[in-house]
């Protein structure tokens, strides 16, 4: 997953306004106690943490993978 690809999904998935707070300020245990702006910042690979932010917002399993993809049709 590309870092415009988590972007994307990230607003896609919390809209963009809420979206841009839950990466800056939702604290995720499962990437050490960081947010997901923090766990990118050190090298934590996108996928990775799009996955984490999943689960902690209880984003259900069939929303996450392919989440972020441009449409091939554009």
């Amino acid at each position: 997953m590309k870092l415009s690809e988590f972007h994307r999904a990230v607003a896609d998935e919390f809209g963009d306004g809420m979206g841009r707070v839950i990466v800056q300020d939702a604290v995720i245990a499962e990437l050490g106690d960081r947010t997901a702006e923090q766990a990118l910042a050190s090298g934590v690979p996108t996928r990775q943490v799009w996955l984490a932010l999943c689960r902690l917002r209880g984003v259900p399993a069939e929303r996450r993978a392919g989440a972020g993809r441009p449409d091939p049709r554009d």
